[in-house]
């Protein structure tokens, strides 16, 4: 089964910057549609950004301007660039295809001063 696998979070203060990585286990699988999640704490997972296999990407209102969604096709790997983070972005953050229905384990952005 093939395994989605986030990276790239941390700690970071108010109006710092994260790139997150979106990988998946398995060389014959390949990423169509990405969207990226986040779920705060104590909150629903909510929908982020998307990007097509053609690098369109569009941005939920509370990325836009700061969040950039990137791929690289060759290496199976799709990012989110995260610049002038707020204390609202904290949140675990997940990448999927429409084509999975599962969940990997995400990683945890915490931004705090």
């Amino acid at each position: 089964q093939v395994q989605l696998v986030e990276s790239g979070g941390g700690l970071v203060q108010p109006g710092g910057s994260l790139t997150l990585s979106c990988a998946a286990s398995g060389s014959a699988f390949r990423f169509g549609v990405v969207g990226w999640y986040r779920q705060p704490p104590g909150k629903q997972r909510e929908l982020v950004a998307t990007i097509t296999r053609g690098a369109v990407s569009n941005y939920a209102d509370s990325a836009k301007g700061r969040f950039t969604v990137s791929r690289d096709n060759a290496k199976n790997i799709v990012y989110l660039q995260m610049n002038n983070l707020k204390l609202e972005d904290t949140g675990v953050y997940y990448c999927n295809d429409p084509k999975l229905n599962y969940w990997g384990q995400g990683t945890q952005v915490t931004v705090s001063s």
